[in-house]
């Protein structure tokens, strides 16, 4: 494994960290309806920038509909890391059932995740799935969720004798169980194309974009003052809590002001991001420059300033945890970050 690799491999991780404590600070602050609401916007954010645009790119458009979706949703969650499998029962007909430790909820954040979050995604993502492919009669029927203690998220694409309504693109069939797995009927990703390098890297942006979206979906949800006191104070304590963890995979030390720099530098190349960095001379301060930051880029106006307000918590956090506590600065310029790096003051 290269160094860069690691660097790519921490940002990984710490945003789907953030994405699991941000989940848990709305859903402790806020009523169980705001929270699925939330979701909604959030997965139906998602469904649309990622479902059509990758589903070519995935090789799935000849297929029928129903086994399109299932092996979709197998092949994106799988470059996501996330464990999904698929279960074919007939050209109208194919399941997906998720695998534990889920993505999502990893860990024991499973146990403080309201059912209306899955009810959320259900209705934002897999309802919508007909809809974007123009299919009146598909729709997803949800027989096990995971909040509910059954044996995990799992459901299949149908494609009814009859047109659906609205509120028929979702059903449930508690009691229902998918066909036996069989593993030579897994979708797999083209080896040539993707290798580890970009998988890596998808892995990596898969976080990156649910953090985004979220962020955005909550503003919709609660406004700008709200999302960032909950998600600015979430971002802080992921920082603080994963600094150690963060510090192992890149090989940093938890050290000096030029030591806190060299990790700031290093997460930040695991965005595939540009960075130099400046000394100054009699003066205990290190300034970094971040050109065209990746966390930000395609967002405009009040969703880049939201997102780059609340994620810049999570750098204040991991200074904040040094043994020799550091302070962090920052400004956003139209096509850089400049950070302002310096011992904590007492």
């Amino acid at each position: 494994m290269t160094p860069e690799s690691s660097y790519i491999r921490a940002q990984a991780q710490l945003h789907h960290a953030y994405l699991l404590g941000l989940q848990l600070m709305v859903s402790a602050n806020k009523e169980a309806a705001v929270v699925g609401e939330w979701m909604f916007k959030l997965f139906r954010r998602q469904h649309l920038e990622k479902f059509l645009s990758s589903f070519e790119k995935l090789g799935l458009t000849k297929l029928p509909h129903a086994v399109a979706c299932a092996q979709y949703h197998v092949l994106s969650n799988n470059i996501g890391g996330v464990g999904v499998e698929y279960m074919f029962e007939n050209d109208r007909k194919a399941w997906v059932r998720f695998r534990y430790p889920r993505w999502m909820y990893a860990g024991p954040t499973l146990c403080g995740i309201p059912i209306e979050v899955s009810r959320g995604f259900l209705e934002g993502w897999y309802a919508h799935n007909g809809v974007s492919l123009k299919n009146s009669r598909l729709g997803f029927v949800c027989v096990s969720e995971d909040m509910t203690g059954e044996f995990g998220f799992c459901g299949y694409f149908k494609e009814f004798d009859a047109e659906l309504a609205d509120h028929e693109r979702l059903q449930f069939a508690r009691g229902e169980l998918p066909p036996i797995f069989d593993a030579s009927l897994q979708p797999v990703l083209p080896a040539a194309q993707w290798n580890e390098e970009r998988l890596a890297k998808a892995n990596r942006n898969y976080a990156l974009d649910f953090f985004r979206n979220a962020i955005v979906a909550l503003v919709d949800t609660l406004g700008q003052s709200e999302t960032e006191a909950l998600a600015g104070r979430a971002a802080r304590l992921i920082g603080l809590q994963y600094l150690q963890e963060m510090l192992e995979i890149t090989g940093s030390k938890d050290g000096d002001l030029a030591d806190a720099a060299d990790y700031l530098e290093r997460m930040m190349l695991g965005m595939d991001d540009r960075m130099s960095t400046t000394h100054s001379t009699g003066a205990p301060l290190i300034e970094l420059k971040q050109e065209d930051p990746r966390i930000v880029r395609g967002l405009t106006g009040r969703d880049r300033l939201v997102v780059l307000n609340c994620w810049m918590q999570l750098w204040a956090g991991a200074m904040s945890s040094y043994r020799a506590m550091k302070s962090l600065d920052w400004e956003l310029k139209p096509d850089s970050i400049q950070w302002r790096l310096t011992e904590l003051q007492r």
